[in-house]
């Protein structure tokens, strides 16, 4: 979740943020800090590309778990998680990245490491997961492993 409250504090935007005003946040965000703004400010420029990687970066990652998102994808999620089997799974940061046997690859996010480790210890991480994890915790689906 820290990552989540950064991510919101970023951009200024509460959790209850409408996809399409994130969109417009992002957009004026992105003027205010865009690299092209400082040619000749050799500082300023490499300010200005490391704010608009971060600005970036929190854009995609709350328009992914923002509600209108996660209900587009719910039938596909859903369809993933009973059905295909995990073929991997490991544990960054307060992030538990699950890998499907149909490809899929979701992250669920504030995860404890407590729960990570009775998944590892569980006689079937699958079912584990099934029940402890996969409908209690913040997901989003990602398209690339960490």
């Amino acid at each position: 979740m820290k990552k989540i409250v950064e991510y919101r504090k970023l951009l200024n935007v509460d959790k209850t943020v409408e996809l399409k005003d994130l969109k417009t946040i992002y957009r004026n965000a992105m003027k205010d800090a865009h690299p092209d703004k400082f040619q000749g400010d050799e500082a300023g420029l490499k300010e200005a590309e490391e704010n608009s990687k971060k600005i970036i970066e929190a854009y995609h990652f709350l328009v992914s778990i923002n509600p209108a998102t996660i209900k587009q994808l719910l039938p596909e999620y859903t369809e993933t998680i009973s059905t295909s089997t995990i073929t991997d799974y490991k544990f960054v940061e307060g992030r538990l990245i699950v890998n499907f046997a149909n490809g899929s690859i979701y992250e669920y996010i504030s995860v404890p490491k407590a729960t990570y480790v009775k998944m590892v210890n569980a006689d079937s991480p699958g079912r584990f997961a099934k029940r402890h994890i996969f409908n209690a915790y913040p997901w989003r689906k990602t398209t690339t492993q960490e």
